[in-house]
């Protein structure tokens, strides 16, 4: 009999075991213990199925079958419905428009219809499942990762691009959610600050934007002292975009509107010459809606750049609409350059390299290009154009010999690569006066070259002034090979923010903006 029991209990506990395995559908239920996660086996067959049912998808079914190869149970569920995860991710894809990408969302209606039950994911499905894997793959698709490599060449920008695996990165976030609600990591430290711009700039456009400035009738510019309606427009107009601290609507152009327009100017790398002319008002004209196009498009521009640059110790970057160079040594800015860029047929290209060496006194082996279309007309013209021009005969070439009338100047800082593009010094001075500088055949030339040249050697190999100076004053060549290389960057953007989000916007000089709108928004 007492055997007879304890066979009882044995087989009992065996099927209370067997009740306690729930299923639902083709899923099992493990339970370990109060506060593990439970892991719920995926029934991988019913994938095909719901691609068909969201075609918008598909594109995504190659890093889906890997996530789910990875891990061959639901992810995005626990004992209490959705993880902390899937609560982020619906978070972020609902603010898209923040991250400049006004677009619908693929299955907005069914997303919302998911995280809005009250059951919040406690009856998890494949279908369910699938969706939010797919919906964060469109998210760093489209906020992460930005248009693909072909169609960002497409507007010009040659920079490598990192390829992110997005299905090792969720592994991450899984980790740590926080990770994925914070606005600094994933991207360029760039993209941060223009978000918080796009966000003054939308506020801006919520109120109403800003009201045109116009010119009297007959008046070519305003100045101090000035007292006309457009006086109080410009103040107003400054407002508007922070440039004055409160408007008080007078029509006098008083102390205070100079400071503010001085500002302003300083803000976009330009001097203030005490008027306020068609050039200024045609550029504060420009409607708050464009300005909101352009901190996205450049937004989508920051999703091409590694985050990686933000540690990077030293770098010099060139940004071709602002017409400056940057120049960063152990992660503070150093110094900051006018430079004159390629001009519209000879557009300086977006691509990097790494400084690897100076040339002092250089010689100018002039281009082919230039050979045929000046110097060999030039030669035509004028018997003595060579020797006029300090040049001469190398083989079948024509080469500039050194001095200071050399059109590379006294020193080019050198990445080899084959855009033949590098930066380097320039007899024309007056040319960085302009507002607009894009005059050159396609490098990038220097204001303070000479600056460059002392800050890179002093820090490369403790050169003196005097022998950057003994160097650049030569009659012969002579080269500097750098210790350790100097990655350069050319980048093109329009629109720059700094912490605070304070934009300021630079010329479209080749005339990209539009067309990468055009894919941004139609992608």
């Amino acid at each position: 009999m007492r055997k007879t029991r304890i066979l009882t209990l044995v087989v009992l506990g065996a099927l209370l075991s067997v009740i306690s395995c729930k299923k639902s559908g083709n899923t099992e239920v493990h339970d370990h213990n109060d506060n593990d996660t439970k892991e719920i086996a995926l029934d991988t067959t019913q994938f095909g199925a719901f691609f068909e049912k969201h075609p918008d998808f598909k594109e995504f079914r190659g890093e889906i079958g890997e996530l789910y190869r990875k891990h061959n149970h639901y992810i995005w569920h626990e004992k209490k419905g959705f993880i902390e995860m899937a609560e982020a991710l619906y978070n972020r894809v609902n603010q898209l428009d923040a991250d400049g990408l006004p677009r619908k969302i693929p299955y907005k209606k069914e997303l919302d219809e998911l995280f809005e039950n009250n059951g919040r994911g406690e009856r998890p499905d494949v279908n369910s499942e699938l969706l939010i894997s797919s919906t964060y793959f469109y998210y760093a698709k489209k906020v992460l990762n930005g248009l693909d490599t072909t169609k960002s060449k497409q507007t010009g920008w040659f920079l490598p691009r990192e390829k992110t695996d997005y299905v090792a990165y969720l592994d991450t976030l899984m980790q740590d959610p926080k990770l994925f609600n914070k606005d600094s990591g994933e991207l360029f430290s760039g993209y941060y600050n223009l978000k918080k711009g796009l966000k003054k700039y939308k506020d801006i456009e919520a109120k109403g934007g800003w009201q045109e400035i116009a010119l009297p009738d007959g008046v070519k510019s305003i100045k101090q002292g000035d007292d006309y309606p457009a006086v109080a427009q410009l103040r107003a107009r400054l407002f508007t975009e922070g440039y004055l601290s409160s408007d008080s609507k007078s029509t006098k152009f008083d102390d205070e509107l100079v400071k503010s327009v001085t500002s302003y100017e300083t803000s976009h790398f330009r001097q203030f010459d005490g008027k306020v002319g068609p050039a200024i008002v045609k550029e504060l004209n420009i409607p708050v809606e464009s300005r909101i196009k352009t901190i996205t498009v450049n937004m989508e521009r920051c999703r091409w750049i590694t985050p990686d640059i933000d540690k990077q110790q030293e770098y010099i970057a060139v940004n071709i609409p602002s017409y400056r160079l940057r120049y960063v040594r152990d992660g503070k800015l150093f110094m900051i350059s006018n430079v004159v860029v390629g001009k519209e047929l000879n557009k300086t290209v977006v691509f990097s390299g790494n400084m690897s060496y100076l040339a002092f006194a250089p010689y100018w082996n002039i281009p082919k290009s230039i050979l045929e279309k000046e110097i060999k007309p030039g030669i035509a013209k004028n018997p003595n154009y060579l020797a006029e021009h300090n040049m001469e005969w190398h083989g079948n070439m024509v080469r500039q010999k050194p001095g200071g009338q050399n059109s590379l100047g006294k020193v080019k800082f050198m990445f080899p690569n084959s855009n033949n593009i590098y930066l380097h010094d320039t007899p024309a001075k007056s040319l960085f006066n302009a507002d607009d500088r894009a005059f050159s055949h396609g490098c990038v030339r220097v204001q303070k070259a000479r600056d460059l040249a002392i800050a890179i050697t002093k820090k490369d190999g403790n050169w003196t002034e005097t022998k950057v100076d003994k160097a650049m004053n030569s009659e012969k060549e002579s080269t500097y090979v750098l210790k350790t290389k100097i990655p350069v960057y050319i980048t093109y953007f329009t629109a720059w923010a700094d912490e605070n989000g304070s934009v300021v916007f630079f010329n479209d000089v080749y005339e990209r903006d539009n067309s990468l709108a055009d894919l941004l928004y139609k992608s």
